[in-house]
């Protein structure tokens, strides 16, 4: 438990940094800096996931090796530093920089927690289902906790002719963070019986990889991720900048405060928190790949519903309220995709019992690839097509994450999936060369 509560002040630190600053960037300028366009918002989000990209495949391993309460410490650590970089300056290149800090913070700490939950679950399906929807759920809750917060913190520090505050009360929560995972985690037995005898290195790393089964999910979930990397800070920052006369048309396009961004990500969060709850109790009856593609397309009516609401300015408000109903609809069948991906991969994890944080840890390489692809899409739509711009390239990703979805699902198929005692999957040999 103390777990999940970790991962979840952990995730609002970092949704609470990721909006502070794209609100931060909106307004730059009157801060001291310079104007700031779409593709730099797009570009520093790449950089935080280019970081993960490139640390959760050291991370992992080192949590397999040291121990994963030992690596969970180093997140909070890595993002206090970065966000009070982050107050201390104005510079371009120097804010860059703090995302790359932030994103070596998520690196350490997502792959060393999912190894201890599929330890904590392993050969129990019922549980993983629950514990992974949780995880989901406290990574949601986090995140969107710190984005519904940013705005009115923002606000009243803003307000206060010292906007750098809201970063540097962001850094005592980063400290919360620390003191719950050095205190309130205890390591698990068989983390000590590990350290002990699995050696670490890039060739064993790469011989693990070559040998696994994991990547039938890459395509997917990585497609997954780019669709809602496209939305990852770059709606915050359309949302409240100065409406762009190319796109009068599009009622969301600009012009709204913080504080009304803040309320209607709550009730979006909200509605999807609840459809993790409800997608994560399915797990038994369920098909990981059926829920996920229940989510795709529960994508696309979100997709469609969205459009219609960005172009509904002349309309009654009961129709746009219609839309609104639709849109509820989509979103609550989104939410399942993710924890039935991440309950797939743990799966995938019981072929190596002893390198989970290796293979979870993969978890964090995926998203990664997906939010820089996703991020770096979302900069150059919003800059051509504005929120329309975001909406397009989301409804092609989720076309795009179909596609190998039926080969996954051969795959699945190949899982004899006991209630009782989990995944029948064969325990491969070590992996070293």
């Amino acid at each position: 438990m103390a777990v999940l509560f970790g991962t979840f002040t952990l995730r609002f630190s970092t949704g609470l940094t990721g909006a502070l600053l794209a609100y931060y960037l909106a307004d730059l300028p009157k801060h001291g800096g310079e104007p700031v366009q779409p593709i730099v918002v797009g570009l520093f989000s790449a950089a935080f996931f280019a970081a993960e990209l490139v640390l959760s495949p050291i991370f992992g391993p080192l949590a397999d090796r040291w121990g994963y309460h030992r690596v969970m410490q180093f997140g909070p650590l890595f993002g206090g530093v970065a966000v009070i970089l982050t107050g201390l300056t104005t510079n371009l290149g120097l804010l860059g920089a703090t995302r790359v800090l932030e994103g070596a913070s998520t690196a350490a700490s997502v792959p060393s927690i999912l190894g201890y939950i599929a330890i904590a679950t392993a050969m129990n399906e019922q549980l993983r289902g629950k514990t992974v929807a949780r995880f989901e759920a406290a990574t949601l809750a986090g995140i969107g906790g710190g984005l519904v917060a940013a705005g009115p913190l923002f606000t009243l520090f803003d307000g206060m002719g010292f906007a750098a505050g809201a970063f540097f009360l962001n850094a005592v929560i980063y400290a919360g963070s620390l003191a719950i995972y050095r205190f309130g985690v205890t390591d698990p037995r068989s983390e000590h019986q590990r350290g002990e005898k699995q050696s670490f290195g890039l060739r064993r790393y790469v011989a693990l990889l070559r040998s696994s089964h994991v990547w039938l999910l890459a395509p997917t979930w990585i497609a997954i991720n780019a669709a809602l990397g496209l939305w990852t800070t770059q709606s915050l920052f359309q949302l409240v900048r100065k409406p762009d006369p190319r796109f009068a048309d599009q009622m969301l396009m600009g012009g709204f405060e913080p504080v009304s961004v803040s309320a209607g990500l709550g009730v979006g969060l909200l509605i999807f928190f609840a459809g993790l709850i409800y997608w994560g109790n399915r797990f038994k009856s369920l098909r990981r790949t059926t829920i996920i593609f229940y989510g795709l397309v529960g994508g696309a009516v979100l997709i469609f519903a969205a459009v219609l609401i960005n172009h509904s300015r002349d309309l009654p408000s009961v129709v746009a309220m219609a839309f609104a109903a639709v849109a509820v609809a989509g979103l609550f069948v989104l939410a399942g995709a993710t924890p039935a991906a991440l309950g797939l991969l743990a799966d995938v994890s019981e072929r190596y019992p002893h390198d989970r944080g290796a293979i979870m840890g993969l978890y964090s390489v995926f998203l990664a690839l997906g939010q820089i692809t996703g991020s770096l899409l979302g900069g150059a739509a919003a800059e051509y097509r504005g929120i329309d711009g975001l909406l397009g390239g989301t409804l092609v990703l989720l076309a795009v994450a179909l596609v190998p979805l039926s080969r996954l699902r051969r795959f699945e198929h190949e899982v004899d999936i006991d209630p009782a005692t989990g995944p029948n999957l064969p325990v491969e040999a070590d992996a070293s060369p």
